[in-house]
């Protein structure tokens, strides 16, 4: 699957899984809501209860500064079934511009977002490797 069909797919998704490894390659997987934007995705901490306010993910792309954004589509009809993957440089937005432009984006796509835009921090993705599947051509309304 080319760079166009991948981005076409993981627009359509409404989750993610956010992968990050720690400073020592041990794995994080998380579920997220997200926004992509051609080539850089964004996810930021809302305010759904967490165990605590020191997220294993934030601290791992601020040790690594990379991140793996993963989204798929499951159907009983396999002819229907895909996945992409978006490798990606990783960073914790500073609050500011970026940070700000990034939640209005998520509120746009998310309706809980709009009447409750996320106060915690924001994650930019910048991809630099797609991959990406189907079990069909044209699966997501990529042709």
């Amino acid at each position: 699957m080319d760079p166009q069909e991948c981005r076409q797919l993981l627009g359509t998704a409404r989750v993610a899984r956010l992968a990050t490894v720690d400073a020592r390659g041990v794995p994080h997987l998380v579920p997220v809501a997200f926004l992509l934007a051609g080539d850089e995705a964004f996810t930021a901490v809302d305010a759904k209860p967490k165990r605590t306010t020191r997220l294993k993910r934030l601290d791992n792309i601020r040790a690594t500064g990379r991140a793996c954004l993963l989204a798929d589509s499951y159907d009983e009809d396999w002819s229907r079934l895909w996945w992409v993957r978006a490798d990606a440089s990783a960073s914790v937005l500073a609050p500011g511009r970026q940070a700000a432009h990034a939640v209005g984006l998520l509120a746009a796509k998310y309706e809980q977002y709009a009447s409750a835009p996320p106060a915690g921090p924001v994650i930019a993705l910048g991809v630099i490797r797609w991959t990406g599947w189907a079990a069909s051509p044209g699966e997501g309304g990529v042709a």
